[in-house]
């Protein structure tokens, strides 16, 4: 799971996998170029996905699942770097040739907009086609909707939550449930006690990363765009909150900023801090630390205060399954992700414990498996709570540009932490990202 993290795996090149049954063989590596197109098998699907570990390991598992409808099926999951994705599909669309494309291909979340508006041409339309997309989280949904129409099928999960250090907290005299449903005030003053009291920050991020403020954006169902596309980053008041809040705690020193992301992981690993907030992949992270087990708890995260739409709920990363119209047997491909992914509950039982891939298929929640307590975690039931808080996260607009102005919007929190002018440094993002778009 803490490769899934890094979606953008730094891996050499693909790698080509054909399973079947119980039993599978990994074939010589290919080269990232090396063209492999939509199987002609009418009874296999190729795949383009990341992460041996996570994303691959899931497709295997759906494929065994899908196995007992249709026995004959097979998947050749090609080992596909999320970088060497973006290429592909790149290259294939502006050469005209989309016969290089698989069947099926893993996207994120984030990317999803920006794909289908630059290459509508690549993606299968999956309205009507059978797949329950309410059975997911609406949220989670939204990212691969466009025009009303559903291009994605949801994978995993990146629901935020807010991670404490329980023996911490009862050294400053507080338990988990005095930071459920709380807002970025109370946060802020439950933080400036227990670091009196404790010398421990709450928090810690990566310096000139605005997940933190995005992630704030989200849980109110706010954005850096507005709903004809243009950059909403100038007299946003969701997000002149957010950038508030973020040097507030700064400057209070509840929130500590580090370099890199090893630094960041290590803050919390080895105690530094008494707690973090980030999309629920973060677990496996904080699991590392094997001599705080039975000292950790989760809830909701702080919402904004005194903005509309504001709710402890919100996420941070994900991505979802792709049909390419490269694609000869959409029928199979649709009944084969209508059966796994979006109607599996075994599926997602299986795949929970070892990779720790969380759903966002709603009924999951309802499982033993995610009513199982986790011992790391005081023996807190986590993943129904945080199917449940999945549920709950207000959608977003997430743009065209989401990069783009997420870069933008990191500079300007930067240079306001640094001591400039807030009003003037959102005017500096906006003005990058019209640019960037053309306008």
């Amino acid at each position: 799971m803490v490769t899934a993290l890094t979606a953008c795996s730094s891996g050499k090149g693909a790698k080509e996998t054909e399973t079947a049954g119980n039993a599978g063989s990994t074939k010589d590596e290919k080269t990232a170029d090396t063209d492999v197109t939509a199987s002609g098998d009418n009874n296999t699907l190729t795949v383009w996905c990341w992460d041996p570990a996570f994303n691959i390991y899931a497709m295997q598992e759906a494929e065994k699942v899908y196995q007992k409808t249709k026995p004959d099926f097979k998947l050749n999951i090609i080992e596909t770097p999320w970088d060497d994705v973006q290429t592909k599909l790149t290259t294939a669309a502006s050469s005209g040739d989309l016969s290089t494309l698989p069947d099926i291909f893993l996207m994120q979340d984030n990317a999803f907009q920006k794909n289908y508006a630059n290459f509508p041409e690549v993606f299968t339309d999956l309205t009507g086609k059978g797949i329950a997309f309410d059975s997911f989280a609406p949220a989670k949904v939204a990212y691969s909707v466009i025009d009303g129409k559903n291009y994605g099928v949801p994978f995993d999960n990146g629901t935020g939550i807010n991670c404490l250090r329980t023996d911490v907290l009862e050294q400053a005299g507080y338990t988990i449930d005095d930071f459920k449903d709380i807002t970025w005030d109370k946060y802020t003053e439950l933080g400036k006690d227990i670091l009196a009291k404790t010398k421990k920050p709450l928090l810690s991020v990566q310096a000139g990363s605005p997940d933190l403020i995005t992630e704030m954006l989200q849980s109110c169902g706010q954005s850096l765009f507005k709903e004809d596309g243009s950059p909403n980053i100038v007299g946003n008041q969701a997000l002149i909150e957010a950038i508030n809040v973020y040097t507030t705690l700064v400057k209070e020193g509840i929130l500590i900023e580090v370099n890199d992301w090893d630094q960041y992981i290590g803050t919390f690993t080895n105690g530094t801090v008494a707690g973090t907030i980030n999309g629920c992949w973060i677990l496996a992270s904080i699991q590392t630390a094997a001599d705080q087990s039975g000292k950790w708890a989760l809830t909701s995260v702080p919402k904004l205060n005194d903005i509309p739409g504001a709710t402890n709920y919100t996420n941070n990363g994900g991505s979802s399954w792709a049909i390419s119209s490269n694609c000869k047997k959409t029928d199979l491909a649709v009944d084969f992700l209508s059966k796994t992914f979006a109607g599996s509950v075994e599926l997602y039982e299986t795949i929970l414990p070892s990779s720790g891939a969380l759903a966002t298929y709603l009924p999951a929640g309802d499982s033993d498996v995610y009513a199982t307590p986790s011992e790391f975690f005081g023996g807190q039931k986590i993943y129904t709570d945080i199917t449940e808080f999945a549920g709950k996260v207000p959608s977003n607009n997430t743009g065209v540009y989401y990069y783009e102005a997420r870069d933008a919007v990191g500079t300007a929190i930067t240079n306001v932490v640094n001591g400039a002018d807030l009003e003037s440094e959102l005017k500096n993002a906006e003005d990058t990202v019209k640019f960037q778009m053309g306008q």
